[in-house]
């Protein structure tokens, strides 16, 4: 903006290269190796979690490690709309960053939130219509995906054991 002339302002317009220069002078530094381990850390302890529940299935009640998978990831979910419900995995995932997104937590976790966001404009429009905006797209991946392998199995004749 040019004020008037004689005038002791400047203009104050400025070229991409100085905007980009300036940006980065207010740009507030990243401490990305304390953000990996983080994210490390949560992400392997919400895995040995989810192992040591696996375990207990195994050895408590007799299960084989197949038939102890379905649980144990319904425990973890159930574990991860709880937390979501009351607050403390939105605390865990600011601390932690991406390492409570990438277990199966995350896309519990994600799935919550949206229904709990919109949980006031009903059941069917609000909770069923938006809680699959974040999730579906991954559910479509998922459902292509298995799919195409499923046809690339069937073309080869690999049994999938």
């Amino acid at each position: 903006m040019a004020t008037k002339a004689g005038s002791k302002y400047k203009k104050m317009t400025m070229s991409p290269q100085e905007y980009q220069t300036y940006a980065k002078t207010r740009e507030p530094s990243r401490a990305v190796l304390r953000n990996c381990l983080r994210a490390f850390l949560v992400g392997g302890l919400i895995c040995t979690l989810g192992q040591v529940i696996q375990d207990l299935f195994v050895y408590a009640f007799g299960m084989s490690q197949q038939e102890a998978g379905n649980p144990t990831v319904a425990i973890l979910i159930l574990t991860s709309v709880i937390l979501t419900c009351l607050g403390v995995y939105d605390k865990i995932a600011q601390w932690a960053g991406a390492g409570t997104a990438v277990p199966v937590t995350g896309f519990a976790n994600s799935m919550c939130s949206a229904a709990l966001e919109h949980r006031s404009e009903g059941l069917v429009l609000g909770v069923g219509g938006n809680m699959f905006k974040l999730a579906g797209s991954v559910i479509v991946y998922g459902t292509v995906a298995a799919f195409f392998i499923g046809i690339i199995y069937m073309a080869f004749g690999v049994e999938g054991h």
